[in-house]
């Protein structure tokens, strides 16, 4: 009992190490966060259920490893495969965001146009070609109100990407044919790895909040496309 309460603590450590040391793991959610101007529940709500299928896709794929009895060395590739999909897939969101974002904040230039009403009145109505040139003097309610498959596609991108330190980890309890140690390994190792996702976005979320970009700030989109983007690749080609 004593191996596997080293074992959890070793999960932990790693967890915890694992998350940290990839940018992958939080920064997405930070930037995209402050671009869309997300409030911090829904900004940790979304970050929360990225991170549990981040880890229990990791875990549905030990398991099965398990019950088929194959080697640590053949689910590493599997991982690696894995890994190596969702740095592409985290690679391209980064790129079409950018180009989006670069789209939105040239048609997001302000200018003018004179208005003439049939009463008489002139003046001067400034408005961005992101919305056309509609005029309106009441907003109904929801208008411009847009869904966006944002957090759908980040989701998708982290349940392929994989927890490449949890497969051996649970593996020794498994051989053991310890239950219960299995379930403390992933427990502790998909703990940390969400709580430290979590603390990371807060607290960076929280800085960023004081963070005003001015005359930038149309560009958000862009900028946070291109950190993305930047992420994916130093995951890919650096191994982060």
């Amino acid at each position: 009992m004593q191996n596997i309460w080293l074992l959890v603590g070793t999960a932990a450590t790693l967890g915890f190490v694992h998350t940290l040391i990839g940018p992958d793991h939080y920064l997405p959610f930070i930037v995209i966060s402050r671009a869309r101007k997300w409030t911090l529940g829904k900004t940790l709500w979304v970050s929360f259920l990225c991170g549990l299928g981040h880890v229990l896709s990791s875990v549905v794929l030990g398991f099965l490893g398990i019950a088929l009895g194959l080697a640590v060395g053949h689910l590493e590739k599997v991982e690696s495969a894995r890994g190596n999909i969702a740095s592409w897939l985290l690679i391209g969101f980064g790129l079409a965001y950018m180009v989006w974002g670069l789209r939105k904040a040239y048609r997001s230039r302000p200018h003018e146009h004179v208005h003439y009403h049939p009463d008489g009145e002139v003046h001067v109505h400034t408005h961005t070609h992101e919305n056309g040139h509609l005029h309106l003097h009441e907003e109904g309610k929801g208008a411009g109100e847009k869904k966006n498959i944002t957090p759908w596609v980040l989701f998708l991108i982290f349940v392929f990407g994989p927890c490449e330190p949890l497969i051996p980890l649970v593996m020794y309890p498994a051989a053991q044919h310890s239950t219960s140690g299995v379930i403390l390994v992933t427990a502790a190792f998909g703990l940390t790895t969400i709580l430290t996702m979590l603390a990371i976005i807060s607290l960076s979320a929280w800085g960023l909040s004081f963070v005003r970009l001015g005359v930038l700030e149309r560009y958000s989109h862009a900028l946070a496309g291109g950190l993305i983007l930047i992420s994916g690749l130093a995951v890919q080609f650096l191994g982060l």
